[in-house]
């Protein structure tokens, strides 16, 4: 049998997609210069307004990994990047690679308790941090030993106007600084790290097998894992977007960051895809409707990668204000269920295409999406990307595939697929079997070749784009005094599911609930506590003792 044989999806590729992309060469490195090289002038950051140039951006990039040499970062380390969205964020990403170090990305608005933890697992000594976060580190335990800290400030990089204007003596302008920025001691400024010559041409660079980046994810189980991705995984997915949407034509497109990228999906879509094809990236540190439509009124988006709330909102917003969408040609929608009722209103307010697509932090991420056009098929998550290969197995017995149309779980093969867990090689054997990454979702593919994800064998609650691991959440929750016992579940809308905790108070204790939540706020990401409490006697457990939480959903659903 062919590959091509047991790939029964390509006939339902729309007309000119390949079948496979090219195995990549090179690096990331090499991507970024090989666009400016292309596109000199070509605008590739704009931030509130501010544009930097592809040959500004490859200068910048050349003088910060000169800066971060003679911090002592070297080929082979680890440097954690903490930022939001921003050109600094873009330029302290491509310098790290430049000198063969491994990026690790870092969402900024985590507690310190998240933050350290994977200070602890991944061990790196070099921090490139938004000032607000700063303070965090800086507290960290001896066992955390930061060599060195590169603060920035986000406000660096506006137009000076901006600047100024958040330095009037006025309260909404203290107010917008405020939350923008602090004073920092003890960093080596990102206006420092660019103060430095050009690396020098002859420094190595890495290969295309390097490891490139760790993304945190939940996995399929417990506590948040490092997954390793590649130059050449990296490289790979962002070659297959590109040959999956030709419609984003290189050179010409505007894309819009409102995903943030530390995100797996914000990365590859931002930080890699629009890159590679030499878009102007409009940059936005957090998704706020008025400031898109306020943008798109100079360059609106040809391109928005985003989740279904945000279209939701922005589609609100553009209503409200009678501002037009027109000019997206084309949205892709990820990280949770994309339903009619988002799609129907925007694509009639857009005049472009709304699609599904599906991926995972370990695949760096995209797998999967519908075809751009008339063929794409609503409640799926369309088809895998070129040089994909994905199965449908079954979950006891992972190297026995299921029936035709059966449901199975789903088991995949491709370039953009990791290489494991970082200093995990026991969870990365699970999720393994005859070199198939096992994803932990439950699908069934049509006759056409169409996937639609049916179940999860893992138990992540996913809210707002975001994956929760109800593990972690749990082992939080029973630090609180008077929590005797704890089990965590998503209900409500499978598209954006309420982190609910339902909690077994030891006997003779009245759970102090304010003070449970506040607990969790200090100790858990926003997204990531409890919306809802519930106070139940006892909770459903198997004959090993292990909580159900299916059963614990069940209960809840009925109060």
């Amino acid at each position: 049998m062919t590959i091509d044989s047991a790939r029964p999806w390509l006939d339902s590729y729309a007309p000119g997609i390949p079948h496979d992309i090219e195995p990549p060469t090179g690096s990331l490195i090499d991507l970024v210069r090989d666009t400016a090289a292309k596109y000199p002038s070509a605008t590739a950051l704009e931030y509130f307004g501010a544009e930097t140039s592809y040959s500004s951006l490859v200068e910048q990039i050349q003088r910060a990994a000169e800066g971060l040499r003679k911090l002592g970062v070297k080929k082979g380390d680890t440097v954690a990047l903490i930022l939001p969205n921003c050109p600094q964020h873009i330029v302290a990403f491509y310098a790290i690679l430049r000198l063969g170090a491994i990026v690790v990305e870092h969402n900024p608005l985590y507690t310190p308790r998240e933050l350290e933890h994977q200070f602890v697992d991944h061990g790196a000594q070099f921090a490139i941090a938004w000032d607000k976060v700063v303070a965090t580190i800086q507290k960290f335990p001896a066992e955390v030993p930061i060599q060195a800290i590169v603060s920035v400030d986000v406000t660096k990089a506006m137009p000076l106007k901006t600047q100024l204007a958040l330095r009037l003596p006025v309260k909404r302008a203290r107010e917008s600084r405020a939350r923008l920025t602090t004073t920092v001691t003890g960093t080596t400024t990102f206006e420092k790290l660019m103060s430095s010559p050009r690396i020098p041409a002859d420094h190595p660079r890495p290969a295309t097998d390097d490891l490139a980046l760790i993304q945190y994810t939940s996995g399929t189980t417990g506590s948040p894992k490092g997954a390793m991705l590649s130059h050449f995984n990296l490289l790979a997915n962002a070659a297959q977007c590109q040959a999956w949407i030709p419609q984003v034509k290189e050179g010409e497109s505007v894309v819009y960051a409102v995903l943030p990228m530390f995100h797996a999906y914000g990365l590859t879509l931002c930080l890699t895809f629009a890159m590679r094809m030499g878009a102007r990236l409009v940059l936005f540190p957090a998704f706020e409707p008025a400031l898109v439509l306020a943008a798109m009124k100079k360059h609106p988006p040809t391109f928005l990668p985003a989740v279904p709330p945000i279209y939701q909102r922005l589609q609100r917003a553009a209503d409200d204000a009678g501002a037009s969408l027109e000019g997206i040609e084309i949205a892709i929608s990820g990280a949770m269920p994309l339903s009619a009722s988002v799609v129907e209103p925007w694509e009639e307010r857009s005049g472009g295409w709304l699609i599904e697509g599906y991926g995972l932090s370990e695949t760096s991420p995209v797998l999967m999406a519908n075809p751009v056009s008339d063929a794409r098929r609503a409640g799926t998550v369309g088809l895998p990307l070129p040089s994909t290969e994905i199965r449908a197995v079954d979950p006891e017995n992972p190297t026995h595939d299921v029936p035709k149309g059966e449901r199975g779980e789903l088991i995949v093969r491709g370039p953009q697929v990791f290489s494991g867990y970082y200093r995990r090689p026991e969870e990365t054997d699970e999720v393994f079997v005859d070199g198939w990454f096992r994803t932990g979702d439950i699908i069934t593919i049509d006759d056409d070749g169409f996937v639609a994800i049916v179940d999860r064998i893992k138990d992540l609650i996913i809210t707002g784009g975001f994956n929760v691991s109800p593990s972690e959440v749990e082992d939080t929750l029973r630090q609180f005094p008077g929590v005797a016992d704890v089990a965590v579940v998503g209900l409500g809308s499978s598209e954006n599911e309420q982190v609910t905790a339902a909690i077994v108070v030891e006997p003779g204790v009245t759970l102090d609930e304010a003070g449970l939540r506040e607990f969790a706020r200090e100790n858990l990401a926003a997204y990531k506590v409890p919306r809802r409490i519930v106070i139940v006697k006892d909770l459903p457990k198997s004959l090993i003792g292990k909580v159900i939480r299916r059963h614990v959903k069940e209960q809840l659903l009925k109060k």
